[in-house]
C-alpha cells in the first residue's frame, strides 16, 4: 500500500463527503429513511457512500472496499481491504446535535492500520499520516493539509480518570463497569469522536457494551492506534481484530495504557 498516497486520498474525500453532508444538514428538511435492520439511513449517508466509495474505487482498484451502505460488500473478505462508515452517528445527524463523522480506514491482517476520522459539524478531524501516527489537523481546511498537531494518549491518573461514553446507547451495563474504576469526571460524545477524545488525552477510558459493526470503529481505532491507544474485546481483554465474519464486533474497551483496565 502507498501509504503517502492513502493518506491523502483519505483526507480529501473525507473532507468532500463532510461538505456534501453539511450541505444536507443545513437544509431546512431531510427525507429519513429505515433500512432492512431498523437504522435510519438519509441522503447525507448515500451521498457521501457514493463519493467516497467511488474515490477509493479510483484511486485503489485492487484493494477490497466494505462499505456499510453496501450490503454486498459485507458478503466479501481480505486480508487487507479499506472501510468505510460514510456518516457515523445518524441518530445525531437527525437529531442535529453535530456529533457525526466521516470515517474511512485500511485494515491490514485484522488490525486498522490507517484511518481518518472527520467532525464536520465540529470542525475536528484526525488521521494518521504516512508513518501511522496520528494527528488533529487544526481548520481552517483546505486542499493542502493545514498545521498538524501530533496526538498522544494521556499518561492517565487511576485515581482521577476521565470516562468517554455514548450519548445514544448508555445503559447500566456500561454504568457498572465504569463503576469499577476511581472517575473524576465523565464525558459524553457520539460516534467515532469517543476514540478521538482518547488519542488525544481528553479522555482515559471508552468502554462500549452495546452493538456495533466493524465500520463504526476502524477509522477511530487506527487513529487510537497511531496515538499509543489500545482497543480490546470486553470479555477477555484481548486485541479487538478486523474482518470477522460479517463485520460485527464484540463489546469492547478502547483506553490510554497508563489505565489500570479491570476485568469485565
Amino acid at each position: 500500500m502507498d501509504y503517502e498516497k492513502l493518506t491523502t486520498v483519505m483526507r480529501t474525500l473525507a473532507l468532500e463527503a463532510g461538505a456534501k453532508i453539511m450541505e444536507i444538514y443545513d437544509a431546512d428538511d431531510f427525507e429519513v429513511k429505515t433500512k432492512s435492520d431498523e437504522s435510519p439511513v438519509t441522503a447525507a449517508d448515500e451521498a457521501a457512500d457514493a463519493l467516497i466509495s467511488g474515490g477509493l474505487r479510483t484511486a485503489f482498484p485492487d484493494v477490497l472496499l466494505v462499505t456499510e451502505e453496501q450490503a454486498a460488500t459485507h458478503e466479501e473478505s481480505a486480508a487487507t481491504f479499506l472501510i468505510v462508515d460514510p456518516l457515523d452517528g445518524t441518530k445525531e445527524f437527525i437529531n442535529r446535535r453535530g456529533d457525526f463523522t466521516v470515517n474511512i480506514a485500511l485494515v491490514e491482517n485484522g488490525t486498522p492500520t490507517r484511518g481518518v476520522v472527520y467532525a464536520p459539524a465540529r470542525d475536528r478531524m484526525f488521521y494518521t499520516l504516512e508513518d501511522g501516527s496520528s494527528v488533529e489537523e487544526l481548520g481552517p481546511f483546505g486542499e493542502t493539509a493545514g498545521e498538524l498537531k501530533p496526538i498522544r494518549v494521556a499518561a492517565s491518573d487511576n485515581s482521577a480518570l476521565m470516562v468517554v461514553a455514548s450519548k445514544s446507547h448508555r445503559d447500566q451495563a456500561t454504568d457498572d463497569y465504569i463503576g469499577k474504576y476511581a472517575v473524576k469526571d465523565m464525558k459524553s460524545a457520539g460516534s467515532s469522536l469517543k476514540f478521538c477524545l482518547v488519542a488525544t488525552g481528553e479522555a482515559d477510558l471508552y468502554p462500549r457494551v452495546g452493538r456495533t459493526m466493524e465500520w463504526d470503529t476502524a477509522a477511530g481505532h487506527a487513529v487510537l492506534q497511531g496515538a499509543g491507544g489500545k482497543v480490546v474485546r470486553f470479555d477477555d481483554l484481548s486485541p479487538l481484530v478486523y474482518g470477522k465474519e460479517g463485520y460485527a464486533n464484540p463489546f469492547f474497551i478502547a483506553y490510554a495504557p497508563a489505565v489500570d483496565l479491570k476485568e469485565a
